[in-house]
């Protein structure tokens, strides 16, 4: 099971409420006229800059295991490798929003428009949150439809640098994919480009088996412990946000 190919901005468009998340506005406070009026003028540029994109790759678990181990760098244990042997459908993937977003917002810091600069970019990072969600769910999509899973199946996407999956990982994985075909490159650093691009791998299989704990030796120095809004998501409760995003 191979795709590629563009998304439609409407699915790479965040919300007004997630990009004040992401500026680090509490929930609960109300923001201000001029605030609400750069949130908006962000997301309005981020619709007409983005040229959103995605691939994924289908793989078998033991491909996966052998990319997952990559050059040996990851924390032992840790949640994928608990959880993707016992997964229906594995997939490699990458999403993007392309360069012209973070081009713009470097455009606007270097004028001195800060504000407006830090709000699109914080919109470009929920929109690539949004394309790698939008990715994952067709990869479920189409699993289902060749029967390979059911409508109580979920999907979970994890990625290098995370959860004690090394960054070193990308080696491996981009290698495996050729995310270059929708303009995603590695530097030698194992960053990304363009910056607002996510990649890794979709795990397809009952909600249950990504239902772990966060008590990994490297769980400790996370700051936001995130994957609890995530697993909440795919066992139904409301997360915040979109329950497709990265572990």
């Amino acid at each position: 099971m191979h795709w590629h190919g563009d998304i439609h901005i409407d699915c790479a468009t965040p919300t007004e409420t997630d990009v004040l998340r992401a500026l680090g506005v509490p929930v609960d406070h109300e923001p201000d006229a001029r605030t609400r009026d750069l949130v908006r003028e962000g997301i309005a540029e981020l619709r007409r800059l983005a040229k959103p994109r995605g691939i994924f790759s289908s793989v078998t678990t033991e491909e996966f295991a052998d990319i997952y181990r990559g050059e040996g760098d990851n924390n032992e244990p840790s949640p994928l490798a608990d959880v993707f042997p016992k997964a229906d459908e594995l997939a490699l993937f990458a999403a993007t929003i392309g360069s012209t977003v973070t081009e713009r917002v470097s455009e606007l810091f270097n004028a001195g428009e800060y504000a407006l600069g830090g709000a699109l970019d914080a919109a470009a990072s929920e929109a690539a949150e949004l394309v790698a969600g939008n990715v994952a769910r067709t990869v479920l999509a189409k699993a289902r439809h060749a029967g390979r899973a059911s409508e109580a199946t979920r999907v979970l996407n994890y990625s290098p640098g995370y959860c004690g999956w090394s960054l070193t990982g990308q080696g491996a994985l981009f290698a495996a994919l050729e995310p270059c075909r929708i303009g995603v490159t590695l530097t030698d650093s194992f960053l990304m480009e363009p910056v607002k691009s996510v990649s890794g791998v979709a795990v397809v299989g009952p909600a249950g088996i990504h239902d772990f704990k966060d008590d990994y030796a490297f769980c400790g120095a996370c700051r936001t412990h995130e994957c609890r809004d995530r697993i909440a998501g795919l066992r139904g409760a409301t997360p915040r946000g979109d329950s497709y995003e990265h572990a």
